[in-house]
């Protein structure tokens, strides 16, 4: 798999993780708490980032994802 593929998977994830997020705040506001959007929003955000860490886990334990310095 070509780095920069690699790459933008990873960003992707995150970009999906902060706009989960945001909708989290954004059902917060507007809903005040009446349906499970919230929730559901905020579950959806947990469960992106584990299974984010465990394919950067698996990445490098398969050695797909070379782990380097913050120089390197």
């Amino acid at each position: 798999m070509n780095d920069s593929l690699k790459t933008l998977l990873v960003i992707a994830f995150l970009i999906v993780i902060v706009w989960n997020l945001g909708a989290g705040l954004y059902y917060l506001m507007i809903d005040r708490g009446q349906t499970k959007r919230t929730v559901n929003a905020l579950t959806r955000r947990i469960v992106l980032s584990v299974v984010l860490i465990l394919l950067v886990g698996l990445g490098i334990y398969t050695g797909w994802i070379k782990p380097h310095g913050v120089g390197g």
